[in-house]
């Protein structure tokens, strides 16, 4: 088994990518997906993308997730050069360091708030005692204790996306990954989400990326780059 290699982190930023390009074929056409790209993420930062359909936001935040490879370039997380894993010692990494927010739940409807958000401790040799723990005290810190017992069919949708973010965060991840989390919500319900990723990351000093279509959930945000045609940039092209 080859050696995991770890750089040594200090003063790094947790998320370094160095001209990360993605190639995708379509038929016989080369498309580029991401062009060279470049990102520094400090630990504890909170990054809002933004960009329209087809910049590359979603494949960017497939490739930091550790769930699709760079054509080219590095992927360097917290000291890890992902880019290097196999696809097995990949798959641990990622259950182990990335915690996942998506637009629509994806909870199962036959577990649950609680089972749901134990699921990804079915991957850790913690006992099963443990396990409810750790969940209970996830949906404690999004206010959903008193919900543990409900499936997603009692729950509204601003909840059912709480459970959501109390699943990604049961693991303690290393860094937290949000595509459009309030992209299915009415204003108020997106804006008690919101309330809480600030939370999470300043007062539990999570590094959050979020990727957003809403200027007011990016205002939410420590910072904003937009992507446009698999290039990132400060400003939004005009």
């Amino acid at each position: 088994m080859s050696a995991v290699i770890v750089e040594n982190t200090r003063n790094q930023p947790l998320v370094n990518l160095r001209g990360v390009t993605k190639l995708y074929k379509r038929g016989s056409e080369t498309v580029e997906v991401l062009k060279r790209l470049d990102l520094a993420v400090p630990r504890g930062d909170f990054l809002a993308l933004m960009g329209p359909s087809g910049s590359g936001k979603t494949t960017l935040m497939n490739i930091l997730g550790g769930l699709d490879r760079p054509t080219a370039g590095e992927v360097i997380i917290d000291g890890q050069p992902i880019h290097t894993l196999s696809d097995s010692a990949l798959s641990g990494w990622r259950a182990r360091h990335v915690g996942f927010v998506f637009q629509l739940y994806h909870l199962l409807p036959v577990l649950s708030a609680e089972q749901n958000v134990a699921l990804p401790l079915m991957l850790t040799n913690l006992s099963g005692p443990e396990r409810k723990k750790r969940a209970m005290a996830a949906l404690t810190l999004v206010g959903l204790e008193d919900r543990a017992k409900h499936k997603p069919s009692e729950l509204s949708g601003g909840q059912e996306q709480r459970v959501g973010i109390a699943r990604a965060i049961v693991t303690d991840p290393t860094l937290l990954l949000c595509d459009e989390p309030t992209g299915d919500l009415d204003r108020k319900a997106g804006d008690e989400i919101l309330e809480l990723l600030q939370l999470l990351n300043k007062e539990h000093g999570k590094t959050i990326i979020m990727v957003t279509h809403d200027p007011h959930a990016a205002a939410r945000a420590e910072r904003t780059l937009f992507m446009n045609k698999g290039v990132l940039g400060e400003e939004p092209e005009a």
